[in-house]
């Protein structure tokens, strides 16, 4: 996939879910049982989606967490491509 496009998943979480429902960070924290400062960090890009996190998104709003899960690992993917020519590793078998 592109680097152009792949999605940051806490992004399209922050968007898509969460304003439009006028929820605040705090208070989806709270509903999740966790602290706000990480729900803050995944929905601002800073940290990444956990595979627990995606269970509780899943319960609240009905996205599978695969989903989600997929988005992340698509993202992190795209991410890992844009610093692959700064890689420099030699085949260790013919493919």
């Amino acid at each position: 996939m592109h680097p152009s496009l792949a999605v940051n998943v806490g992004d399209w979480i922050r968007t898509e879910l969460v304003e439009p429902h006028g929820l605040k960070i705090k208070d989806l924290a709270e509903h999740f049982g966790v602290s706000r400062q990480a729900l803050s960090a995944l929905l601002n890009g800073r940290a990444h989606l956990s595979a627990d996190m995606a269970i509780r998104f899943e319960m609240a709003f009905g996205v599978k967490a695969d989903t989600l899960m997929r988005m992340q690992v698509a993202w992190d993917m795209a991410q890992a491509r844009t610093r692959e020519a700064d890689l420099h590793v030699r085949p260790l078998v013919a493919a």
